[in-house]
């Protein structure tokens, strides 16, 4: 009996993220997989769990290569080399062919297309709320860290220029977390991702209410 899809992709996806820094690893496809899983029990449309489970286990196997150089857009990479391998081990067409519109449709670049069905939407939202919420910030976090060691220099400070009457840095601060995490949360497509971004948002206004405060009272340092 031939091996479901889901499982399948995590065996063959997995060593992939060997090389992955913790904010596009295998925890975070796995993450992604969970909650995509849990949304769509909340969704009221059929949606095609195993198309969901495999193409968030593969959606990121590009990301270790994309930040060493060797490959320009993770998305596509990852769209190709899922299918060869899936079709390697003689799963159906269209089943890679909606694994890889998942795969394809799944970040928020310009140049990616928007998720046509059901699976696709979802794979989107939960890789968006994972950028939402106490991981996700530890998540961002991590992004800016990752961005500083490919510049050499700090690619954002752990400061807040909202605070009046003190020094401030020219890189971003604080405020990009909130941004970055605002972007995401604007572009979710279903309902029950909607309403957990909003929870998952609330928690981070209040980190950002508490950062504010830990940098000094009335903004004395």
């Amino acid at each position: 009996m031939p091996q479901a899809l889901g499982p399948l992709a995590r065996r063959l996806s997995v060593p992939y993220y060997e090389a992955a820094l913790p904010a596009h690893d295998a925890f975070h496809a796995n993450r992604v997989r969970t909650l995509g899983l849990r949304l769509a029990d909340e969704l009221d449309s059929s949606v095609d769990r195993d198309v969901l489970a495999a193409a968030a286990w593969f959606h990121d196997i590009g990301r270790p290569l994309e930040r060493s150089g060797e490959i320009d857009d993770h998305d596509e990479w990852a769209t190709e080399e899922a299918a060869e391998l899936l079709r390697a081990e003689s799963v159906e067409p269209d089943r890679i062919e909606a694994v890889q519109h998942c795969i394809r449709a799944h970040s928020i670049r310009s140049s990616s297309p928007a998720p046509e069905t059901p699976a696709a939407k979802l794979l989107f939202d939960a890789d968006k709320l994972d950028a939402i919420g106490a991981v996700g910030l530890l998540r961002l976090a991590c992004i800016v860290g990752e961005r500083s060691g490919r510049t050499g220099e700090a690619y954002a400070v752990l400061d807040d220029s909202s605070i009046p009457g003190v020094d401030t840095s020219d890189r971003p601060d604080v405020s990009l977390l909130r941004e970055w995490a605002a972007e995401r949360l604007d572009r979710l497509y279903t309902e029950p991702a909607r309403e957990l971004g909003a929870s998952r948002w609330d928690f981070m206004e209040r980190f950002f209410e508490q950062f504010h405060g830990e940098l000094g009272v009335d903004g004395q340092r």
